[in-house]
């Protein structure tokens, strides 16, 4: 029998992404206590001895962020993920060379304090129970459950018999290969829940609240904090307690304006839209980009747009605005900035925004290294009134939000 693991790092999270200066990356390539989360999880299946063969599930932009991951480490190619976790473990198990009675482990990489022990159980667990298809790590319930409805408790929801699934979840695999062919095209949460619409008989494995899954900026800062080095020569009892680490929103105003000069086209977000004039400036005077870079320099407390780059130097003279925005985004990178959110509104009568919206959002989206969803572009009049009104330029407001680490005095 070879037992196999399937670790899952495929997702694309939108709550714990970082911002770097060649992208987003994903939390299961953030460092907790000086390596990769993916490689903490990796190297706990890597050195288990009951393990024979691991497969790596990652999404195919990450192939970098991966390679350096797990660099020095023995790892087949890894496969690509798809839309849902369903359809990334399905592909995991397409890719397996396995016997029906062989086992699998599928496991989420961004849980990379998962024991050793809970695994041995799990193993132990399956084969002692010959009954069963499966087992899953969970913790049982202790909290008192409230079902809502429109903001009101409508009952509290008895909690004897509730686990809180966690992984790694073990199966046969014939069994679960079996399952998740029935269950393509569903929308199921877990494997377990693959195996359970399968009518699979799966069992429990008690596991620890240690084995948490790391999704938010407060389970990252934990993360963060287990992992911190302790000098051995310092007594716990007459150590100096280190001011503990929190998060602070911070929120970034820009806006910007720039006349109208001859010309059949101007630059928003990065993307040419044909107009009856052009946007006089000292760059490629694109009033979008420069509003969002101003505001997300002012959400860090680094100045604005003419102190990085001043107008008076002719090496900007045409320049991409992109620059500016990249610049902007490797010092939030540098503080450790977590990004969350832009919404950007452009005040003109010409051109026409909403034929370019979507492209101007996409564009936007991918210079700041964020999901879709967290970018807005809007389009606004002024009912004929002031300099828009008058088509004599555009003018452009962005609101950043971002959250940034700070140290907090004890007491």
């Amino acid at each position: 029998m070879t037992i196999h693991a399937i670790i899952l790092a495929a997702g694309r999270g939108t709550r714990l992404v970082q911002v770097t200066p060649s992208g987003s990356l994903p939390k299961q390539y953030l460092e907790v206590g000086g390596q990769s989360i993916l490689r903490r999880t990796v190297e706990v299946f890597a050195a288990h001895s009951e393990i024979d063969h691991l497969q790596l599930v990652i999404h195919p932009d990450d192939e970098m962020a991966y390679r350096q991951a797990v660099a020095g480490l023995s790892l087949p190619d890894p496969v690509y993920g798809g839309e849902s976790r369903q359809e990334s473990v399905f592909n995991a198990l397409m890719q397996l060379n396995a016997a029906a009675d062989d086992l699998v482990l599928i496991h989420d990489a961004a849980r990379p304090f998962v024991s050793p022990a809970t695994i041995d159980a799990a193993l132990a667990g399956l084969r002692d129970g010959v009954h069963l298809h499966g087992v899953i790590a969970a913790i049982p319930l202790t909290d008192t459950l409230k079902r809502v409805e429109d903001g009101i408790v409508r009952e509290t929801v008895p909690r004897a018999d509730l686990w809180r699934a966690q992984t790694p979840q073990l199966f046969r695999f014939g069994a679960i290969l079996s399952a998740h062919r029935k269950a393509v095209g569903a929308q199921l949460t877990d494997d377990a829940a693959v195996a359970e619409a399968a009518g699979l008989k799966i069992g429990i494995v008690p596991d620890s609240a240690a084995n948490f899954k790391i999704t938010t900026i407060e389970e990252l800062e934990r993360a963060r904090q287990i992992c911190a080095p302790v000098d051995p020569g310092i007594m716990p009892e007459t150590e100096t307690p280190a001011p503990p680490t929190t998060w602070l929103p911070r929120t970034g105003l820009g806006f910007d304006v720039h006349r109208f000069g001859p010309g059949n086209a101007v630059t928003l977000c990065g993307i040419s839209l044909p107009c009856s004039h052009s946007l006089v400036g000292h760059s490629d005077a694109d009033v979008a980009l420069h509003a969002v870079t101003d505001a997300l320099l002012g959400a860090l407390g680094a100045g604005d747009i003419g102190d990085h780059f001043p107008p008076s130097d002719p090496q900007w003279r045409g320049a991409s605005s992109e620059i500016f925005l990249r610049h902007a985004a490797t010092l939030a990178a540098e503080q450790r900035a977590m990004l969350h959110h832009v919404d950007l509104t452009l005040i003109c009568e010409i051109p026409k925004i909403a034929p370019h919206r979507q492209a101007m959002r996409d564009n936007l989206a991918r210079l700041l290294a964020l999901p879709a969803n967290a970018v807005s572009v809007k389009a606004t009049t002024t009912e004929g009134l002031g300099f828009t009104g008058r088509k004599e330029g555009i003018a452009a407001q962005a609101v950043i939000t971002l959250q940034m680490p700070a140290q907090i005095p004890v007491g």
